[in-house]
């Protein structure tokens, strides 16, 4: 598993804890490294993301919520909303990372963490978020 993934793998589950637990992000971060040691080159990514998504929640549920016209951001499963945030977030301040590698680790952590549906959820909701961002891949 390369760095990245390891730390979206993180990162989700961090995103997790961070709505379930109500504290903050830097706490969470913390709390999840001293309890889950994982691999330490997704660390820095992870981190990256959390806090990212923590700083601009605002944005990037707007984002979600612009995308996604027939769920509110509210009664998503929890899981498919986190993964959202993680691949939002990337969508929108990750530019070095390609679109479609974006949305393919969304959809896996989707389909592993999440609901038979999740997967095509995720990749419907991301990939209009790309679109509605004028996101594209280098080699468009």
């Amino acid at each position: 598993m390369g760095a990245r993934t390891s730390g979206r793998e993180a990162a989700l589950q961090m995103l997790f804890a961070l709505e379930a637990g109500g504290a903050s992000a830097g706490r969470v971060i913390t709390t999840y490294w001293r309890e889950t040691p994982g691999d330490p080159e997704g660390r820095e990514y992870a981190d990256r993301v959390v806090q990212g998504v923590a700083d601009e929640s605002d944005a990037v549920d707007g984002a979600i919520r612009t995308a996604s016209t027939n769920w509110r951001i509210e009664r998503m499963a929890r899981v498919d909303r986190n993964v959202l945030r993680l691949g939002a977030w990337e969508l929108l301040r990750s530019k070095d990372v390609p679109r479609a590698v974006i949305l393919d680790e969304a959809v896996e952590l989707a389909k592993r963490f999440g609901s038979e549906d999740s997967g095509s959820f995720v990749n419907g909701v991301l990939d209009r978020i790309a679109e509605n961002t004028g996101r594209q891949d280098r080699d468009r």
